[in-house]
């Protein structure tokens, strides 16, 4: 593929940090938000699983700026509670909610959850589309567990409270951005999409 501007279906500054940090220098493409592209209408996202809410982001940044378009859908996935809030984890304690709310509700949630049943795993899946329909789809994930408090101040989301079972111990919002994308389901999911495109 040649060289590109490519918009990234989301606001969201971090996420467009971590995944023009890995895929600028593989790819070559300059990447941008949507909102360097104008106002749009966010699209609704009812599918009940990551790939299916990641294509509608991506097809409708592309439908709307006529760009290709890379969008993620990723989440937490607790076992305890059998699955949640996996697809809604952005909005887990309300369409509004903050990071501090989705925490604070998730906390509630596994108060009496003993420290072997607190596992719990990020999930997160990438659709690619072109201008042309070609699609590239990778995924990804993290396991740990859920932790009594937040703690850290690196990540963003449920970063604070997600003990990996890589960082002896550490939250993910506890060490550096490098050290998180070489073990994080965003980072597995980039991983996976370069061998994809080199592909």
């Amino acid at each position: 593929m040649a060289a590109k501007k490519v918009v990234i279906a989301t606001n969201n500054a971090h996420k467009l940090e971590e995944i023009s940090r890995m895929l600028s220098p593989v790819t070559g493409w300059e990447f941008v938000s949507l909102k360097d592209c104008g106002s749009f209408p966010e699209p609704v996202e009812d599918a009940d699983d990551f790939e299916g809410n990641a294509r509608i982001k991506a097809l409708a940044a592309r439908d709307n700026t006529g760009l290709p378009a890379l969008a993620d859908d990723s989440g937490l996935v607790v076992d305890a509670l059998d699955g949640a809030p996996g697809v809604f984890s952005s909005r887990f304690a309300g369409e509004d909610a903050t990071d501090a709310d989705n925490n604070a509700k998730l906390l509630e949630l596994l108060a009496d959850v003993p420290d072997a049943e607190r596992t719990a795993r990020f999930v997160c899946t990438l659709v690619f589309v072109d201008t042309d329909g070609s699609e590239i789809v990778a995924h990804g994930s993290c396991e740990g567990k859920i932790g009594y408090e937040e703690r850290g101040a690196n990540g963003f989301g449920y970063d604070p409270l997600f003990v990996s079972d890589d960082f002896d111990g550490l939250t993910t919002a506890e060490v550096p951005a490098e050290q998180k994308d070489a073990i994080s389901h965003r980072g597995e999911a980039l991983r996976a999409f370069i061998r994809e495109f080199e592909g």
